[in-house]
Order: structure tokens, then C-alpha cells, then sequence
């Protein structure tokens, strides 16, 4: 996949989506900086294990991506611990749902502060080197909500959409520097966050899926390999449905 040694930082990869595809990119060759929230720190350095298990190079970095002096601390020990980073996958995301009528602030502030706020702090901070390097890969993990709308995720959908238009503008700005920026919108994916779902909610959602299928994490990590690799030299400034035709 042409990414043997580069350097990628995987925000939220101490579980799920996130650690697919830091594993992913261990497997195409990559040296991967684990990001993960404080007191994830078991469930990182197990990912870290297993990226050194398939002979790679990997270590985990804690860092809030709400705090902008914590973002740019982190990316700087990625520099320093690798002498570069070439490939940001903003992944870490939460979700805080209820009927807009019923929805707290405090959980409207949370999730566009990570979702949103959070891309923007680490795409920023690892730009600075990205542009002295003249090459870079930027992938943000989107969502189907954020095209599609959902009942109860007012603050979600608007945080996801709010990524789309982000990867857009950042495309334009860097492009002239070798730097592509692209988004992933996944739709149901089978992880740690999607299973506080109900059983009739994930039946719906089956119905609408025209594979037939919930998603799986490698499905994304899929993606994202294809994103930073050669072969995806001149695609910026799109985002990729990952969700089994539930968009179409």
C-alpha cells in the first residue's frame, strides 16, 4: 500500500473504530501513535501490543482533544518520538443523544467540543509539520448523521456535518502542499458505542441496509488505508460512505 514506515496518529484508538484502524495501518507498514482519553490507559497499551506483535512500531499518547495545549503537546511527541507524522486519522468522537426539547447544553457543548472542536485542534497542530514536509494525509471520521439527520442526535448530526464542511475547506487550503483531506462517514457500525442501542432500533436499521449486514470496524479501517495510501494521490476534499448502501 506504499505505507511502509510512514508516521500515523489514530485519535481515539483505544477501542473500537479507532483501533481498527490503527492496526490496519500496522499491517500496511506503518509506525502508528496511539491517542486515547485519560484512564484508557490498559485498553491503549494492549493496542500498542498488538501492533508490536505484528512487527511494527507503535506507542500510546494520552491527550484530551478538547484541550488545545494537550493537542499540540501530543503531536509534538509524535514529532519527537518519530521524527515526523505524515498521516492524522481523527477519529475520536462521543455521542451524548436525546430529543432536542430534553438535551442538556452541557451534553450539546461536550459533543461538538470533541466531535468538532477536537478535528479542529489536531488538524491544526500536525499541519505545522505536514506543510514543511510538502506531504500529508488528513482523515476525519464523519458520519451518516451528519448527511442524513436523526431524531435524539441533534448535537451529533450537527457535529458530523460540521467535520464534512471542515475536510472541505482544509482540502482547498492545503492542497498546493501535497496534503489531501478527506472524510469517512460510516453509518452503523458494530462497536462499543453502537451497543447501547435497543434490539428494535438495530432491527430498523438492518431494514434499511441494503447489504444486509451491520458494519464492521475493519470496514472503515479499509478506507482509511485506501485514503493514505498512493493510490488515493488525487482524491480531496470527499467524503466516502462506509454504511452498506443505507445512503444511496
Amino acid at each position: 500500500m506504499g505505507l511502509e514506515n510512514r508516521v500515523a496518529l489514530v485519535t481515539g484508538a483505544s477501542q473500537g473504530i479507532g483501533r481498527a484502524i490503527a492496526l490496519t495501518l500496522a499491517r500496511a507498514g506503518a509506525r502508528v501513535a496511539v491517542n486515547f482519553y485519560p484512564g484508557q490507559d490498559e485498553k491503549a497499551a494492549q493496542v500498542v501490543k498488538e501492533i508490536e506483535k505484528l512487527g511494527c512500531s507503535g506507542f500510546a499518547v494520552a491527550a484530551d482533544i478538547r484541550d488545545k495545549s494537550a493537542v499540540e503537546e501530543m503531536v509534538n511527541t509524535v514529532q519527537k518520538h518519530f521524527g515526523r507524522l505524515e498521516i492524522l486519522v481523527n477519529n475520536a468522537g462521543i455521542t451524548r443523544d436525546s430529543l432536542l426539547l430534553r438535551m442538556k447544553e452541557q451534553d450539546w457543548d461536550d459533543v461538538l467540543a470533541t466531535n468538532l472542536t477536537g478535528i479542529f485542534h489536531c488538524t491544526r497542530a500536525a499541519l505545522k509539520f505536514m506543510l514543511k514536509q510538502r506531504w500529508g494525509r488528513i482523515i476525519n471520521i464523519a458520519s451518516v448523521i451528519g448527511v442524513t439527520g436523526n431524531a435524539g442526535q441533534a448535537n451529533y448530526g450537527a457535529a458530523k456535518a460540521g467535520v464534512i464542511g471542515f475536510t472541505k475547506c482544509v482540502a482547498r487550503e492545503v492542497a498546493s502542499r501535497g496534503i489531501t483531506a478527506n472524510a469517512i462517514a460510516p453509518g452503523y457500525i458494530e462497536t462499543e458505542m453502537t451497543e447501547k442501542i435497543s434490539l428494535e432500533t438495530k432491527e430498523e436499521l438492518l431494514r434499511r441496509i441494503p447489504v444486509g449486514r451491520i458494519g464492521k470496524p475493519d470496514d472503515v479501517a479499509a478506507v482509511v488505508i485506501f485514503l493514505a495510501s498512493p493510490g488515493a494521490d488525487y482524491i480531496t476534499g470527499q467524503t466516502i460512505h462506509v454504511d452498506g448502501g443505507m445512503v444511496i
